[in-house]
């Protein structure tokens, strides 16, 4: 999948060290888990990136820099979940808003509805799934559960 200034591609083997270097941040993960041990890292590249249904995938800028990964996977019966986490030195210049226009796009061939969660205290999280007209939909625990419903462009089901 390509956005104007981001390319959306599966995972790599190679891409671990980037990978690691994001989940051990301790600010990048701050709204999210612990920062993850290289051990940890490794169990998430092959249980939701490297897997035959991956529920994460890479994101590369133009330059082909590995700046992230996006949340994109089958959620409940007929929706999926959407997400984003970047590199720090990658907040701030628009990536999460583009990343979540081309999902919602994609989405629209795909799904009747996405899920969006995040803790209340996302507050850049919340600000874009409210913009892409996300509706808040009550709680799963400690997360918020936003959720847009989609006018499917094709019926692939």
């Amino acid at each position: 999948m390509q956005t104007p200034r981001l390319t959306i591609r599966k995972f790599c083997e190679s891409d671990f060290e980037s990978l690691y270097a994001l989940l051990s941040d301790a600010e990048v993960m701050r709204f999210l888990e612990p920062p993850y041990s290289r051990e940890q890292t490794r169990d998430f590249l092959n249980s939701y990136a490297l897997c035959d249904a991956p529920s994460v995938w890479a994101v590369e800028d133009k330059r082909g820099q590995w700046i992230g990964y996006v949340i994109y996977h089958p959620y409940e019966s007929d929706s999926y979940e959407i997400g984003w986490v970047l590199r720090r030195k990658d907040w701030h210049k628009g990536y999460a808003q583009e990343l979540t226009t081309a999902l919602i796009r994609d989405a629209q061939t795909r799904t009747h509805e996405l899920v969006l969660e995040c803790v209340p205290e996302q507050a850049a999280t919340r600000a874009i799934a409210l913009q892409n007209g996300f509706i808040h939909a009550g709680k799963d625990g400690n997360l918020d559960v936003y959720k847009l419903s989609l006018h499917r462009k094709a019926d692939n089901h």
